[in-house]
């Protein structure tokens, strides 16, 4: 079981930067893949980014490359997502999950923070 807690969503105007964290309880983290999501007002959950379980493998929706940087540190339990030259479409509820295996569904989510950026 594991428990997981967004933190870092905020207000930015476009262009600026914001770090999201997403701290996670329980045991065995290194044991989860982890993934980024966002859901917009009025539409649908949508993918971000991705992480295996060690860091070394990372994916991206196209949306975000070259923009956002997912990152995770097994020892503090913690995974991250460096957002930069943000746009106001990157406006968005965004959540944590994780998972056992590297692909399929997500067994856990967070409950999500707000990332609102202004034009």
């Amino acid at each position: 079981q594991v428990q997981l807690v967004e933190s870092g969503g905020g207000l930015v105007q476009a262009g600026g930067s914001l770090r999201l964290s997403c701290a996670a309880s329980g045991h065995s983290f290194s044991s989860y893949t982890m993934g980024w999501f966002r859901q917009a007002s009025g539409k649908e959950r949508e993918f971000v980014a991705f992480i295996s379980w060690s860091g070394t493998s990372t994916l991206y929706a196209d949306s975000v490359k070259g923009r956002f940087t997912i990152s995770r540190d097994n020892a503090k339990n913690t995974v991250y997502l460096e957002m930069n030259s943000l746009k106001p479409e990157d406006t968005a509820l965004y959540y944590c999950a994780a998972r056992l295996s590297s692909h399929g569904p997500y067994d856990y989510w967070g409950q999500g923070t707000q990332v609102t950026v202004s034009s």
